[in-house]
């Protein structure tokens, strides 16, 4: 089964040691895989996918990844879609955490290529044969709709930079996607330094939601600005929607209802600036949005998270910004009396109203020392 609380990370391949039918930086597309029958290219089937030629020699075919953002792996999906009578039968996992990242890359259309003598010797200096296993050889079911998802469960409590995906001993995998939390060394980061502590890079994570309809609110805390629509946090439109609208004297809407998804921080902290980016939402942006705040502990958070955050001990949530009017395809920037002073919190509400998408959300703050440690969930990596 698919871990609920995810968010993707991106990540690229470093080195494979074939790619003749389809190269191996398919496995990490962000799209579902797709078959066209009639597609071939000079070398045979075009496969959306990762696709070795049929092994000739002694081995077996390997890939290695490394993850945008470093952190804890709990588990994996290894997705054959398509792959029928030409999925690896076969694969396991391993993982390091290296202290400098290979200044080697794959580039251009690797198609009908193979490692060279040369790839193979540089990366020997990083011992993949030595690296830890997340999972042992296990076997692969084939393409077929109903048996495509290959979920693993990893219980391997270090952090990782980076992955080797073993196939047995050759074949197609058509996606890779790695579950974790991302890990930050909070130790380097000073008292006085202001940074974004809801981040996904900084393990930032979405532990509940009212509505995801379109779109998941743990895309809200991920890299960069978003894509598209689809790499943001969207809703249903709410069915309590009054059918004449009305406006308070400061022009937000007078709705009955709203949406929320509550985020915890990567590390307790202080919080004094945020930004709230409706990046592509431009005919369903939400008309307003507040953000509060609370500090909770690892097991508060998870009787809140048990019973889908309706709880008769509710946290104590402080109001940390006032409701704003939001624009569409704009970035929102609040900082000084804008942000309410709450102290040290550990976790986040943003509520929109009265539905609609947010691309993304920033919280910048300094972390601080705190006795309320957090229990772990799943992001992707």
């Amino acid at each position: 089964m698919e871990p609920t609380m995810t968010s993707e990370l991106h990540y690229i391949v470093i080195f494979a040691t074939d790619e003749w039918f389809a190269p191996a930086r398919n496995l990490l597309k962000r799209d579902p895989p797709e078959f066209i029958a009639s597609a071939f290219t000079d070398y045979g089937k075009w496969m959306d996918g990762w696709e070795t030629r049929r092994k000739r020699i002694p081995g077996h075919d390997w890939c290695i990844i490394q993850l945008g953002v470093p952190g804890i792996i709990n588990g994996l999906d290894v997705d054959t879609s398509f792959f029928t009578g030409n999925y690896a039968p076969f694969t396991s996992v391993q993982a390091a955490c290296l202290d400098q990242m290979p200044s080697f890359t794959l580039e251009g259309d690797r198609t009908g290529m193979a490692a060279s003598p040369s790839q193979f010797e540089a990366v020997a200096q990083l011992n993949t044969d030595s690296w830890e296993e997340l999972v042992p050889m296990i076997k692969l079911n084939p393409g077929y709709s109903e048996s495509c998802h290959n979920y693993l469960n990893v219980t391997y409590p270090h952090r990782v930079t980076h992955i080797r995906l073993n196939i047995y001993p050759d074949g197609g995998i058509a996606r890779l996607k790695v579950y974790g939390i991302g890990m930050k060394d909070w130790s380097t980061v000073s008292s006085q330094d202001l940074v974004d502590i809801v981040a996904l890079v900084n393990g930032g994570v979405c532990v509940g939601y009212s509505n995801a309809h379109f779109g998941h609110p743990r895309n809200i805390i991920g890299l960069g600005r978003a894509d598209n629509m689809g790499d943001g946090w969207e809703t249903a439109r709410r069915l309590d929607r009054p059918k004449v609208l009305k406006v308070d004297e400061k022009g937000i809407l007078q709705v009955p209802g709203c949406e929320w998804a509550v985020l915890r921080l990567g590390h307790p902290g202080i919080i004094s600036k945020i930004e709230v980016d409706t990046n592509h939402f431009k005919g369903n942006f939400p008309d307003s949005c507040k953000i509060e705040a609370c500090g909770l502990t690892p097991d508060e958070e998870n009787n809140l998270i048990r019973n889908q955050w309706c709880s008769d001990k509710t946290p104590k949530w402080r109001i940390l910004l006032s409701p704003q009017k939001l624009k569409a395809h704009h970035r929102h920037l609040f900082s000084g009396e804008s942000v309410m002073q709450c102290g040290p919190v550990t976790h986040v509400r943003l509520v929109i109203a009265p539905d609609g998408g947010v691309s993304r959300l920033r919280l910048w703050g300094r972390p601080v020392s705190n006795n309320l440690t957090h229990p772990q969930q799943f992001s992707k990596l």
